[in-house]
């Protein structure tokens, strides 16, 4: 890997275990594709320091495990006030 992916590779993840970031946010924050942030965090940061993907797995499946809970929150406040 090129040293700029590198850098980048670390600074997703380090920035998902620090503000406990979605994808979605680590995205924009990054300008770069959900995608993305996905596959460097899932896949290529294990090559580059194993405990900091540990890290950052627990906060992506902690994530996963409450986004139905944000999606729900998000529609009751679509439809809040449209009665």
């Amino acid at each position: 890997m090129r040293g700029e992916r590198e850098k980048r590779i670390l600074r997703t993840a380090e920035y998902i275990v620090e503000h406990n970031a979605t994808v979605r946010e680590t995205a924009k924050v990054f300008g770069v594709s959900k995608s993305t942030v996905h596959k460097d965090v899932a896949e290529r940061v294990g090559r580059l320091d194993s405990a900091l993907a540990r890290e950052a797995a627990a906060v992506l499946a902690r994530n996963k495990a409450e986004r139905h809970l944000r999606g729900g929150a998000a529609t009751r406040e679509k439809y809040r006030g449209k009665e």
